[in-house]
């Protein structure tokens, strides 16, 4: 068997040394949680921000559905219309109808987006 040689460090610089690791153990320590958080928060922020891109999708749906149900309704009624003066009566009811609707529909979307980046502003407060 090999002698063994001997390998004193002096005790300051041990303590030193161990004080010099366990700093930086606690600053990556801290470097490590600050990161969860941030990717925490983002996670949550991209959560809000894809729910209130649903909500909006959902609606613009409705919409355009609503909307298509109305024009298939405005050409049956033009179908069916007997008189020059009812297919005019049926044609101003459906425009006057539609602005309202267009009015209505464009108020509501505007505030399920406002809903939105409100929600979104929130969470990235927290």
């Amino acid at each position: 068997m090999a002698d063994k040689t001997a390998f004193e460090i002096p005790e300051q610089m041990r303590a030193f040394a161990d004080k010099s690791v366990d700093q930086a153990k606690k600053a990556f320590d801290d470097f490590m949680t600050a990161t969860v958080k941030a990717v925490e928060k983002s996670e949550t922020s991209a959560k809000t921000l894809q729910s209130g891109a649903r909500d909006v999708n959902r609606q613009a749906l409705a919409f355009l559905e609503a909307n298509m149900a109305a024009s298939f309704d405005f050409a049956q009624k033009l179908v069916r219309a007997r008189t020059v003066e009812e297919l005019g009566q049926i044609q101003q009811d459906f425009l006057k109808n539609q602005v309202e609707t267009v009015q209505s529909q464009g108020q509501h979307m505007a505030e399920t987006l406002g809903k939105a980046a409100s929600d979104v502003q929130q969470q990235a407060k927290k």
